[in-house]
């Protein structure tokens, strides 16, 4: 299944003006990077992946349409799959891509 592209464009307004900004295409979905740090995906599973701090996963996960993301059937700290009924709106889209970002920029920039 290829990435949800309207996500990838709303994700995309978001972002424009924040600086270090980079697209690169990642586990079948778009993921948008910031200094080379993940920060938030189109998921090519729908929604998004959503990077977080390790130690607010669970919190974050018993918001409405937030999941820990499984991978070979394990759980990822640090990772949040967020559904597309929990994006519907730019508001809480904005509020789900500046969790990320603000992860992303919390650690040191990539070369």
């Amino acid at each position: 299944m290829a990435f949800d592209e309207d996500l990838a464009c709303r994700v995309r307004e978001v972002l424009q003006e924040e600086l270090g900004r980079t697209e690169k295409r990642m586990f079948g979905g778009l993921a948008f990077l910031i200094h080379g740090n993940m920060a938030v995906s189109a998921s090519s599973q729908g929604g998004l992946l959503l990077r977080v701090a390790p130690v607010e996963t669970q919190e974050l996960a018993r918001r409405p349409h937030a999941h820990p993301f499984v991978m070979h059937g394990r759980e990822m700290d640090g990772w949040l799959r967020i559904d597309h009924e929990g994006l519907r709106t730019k508001r809480q889209l904005e509020r789900w891509v500046r969790l990320g970002v603000t992860f992303a920029r919390s650690l040191p920039p990539k070369r």
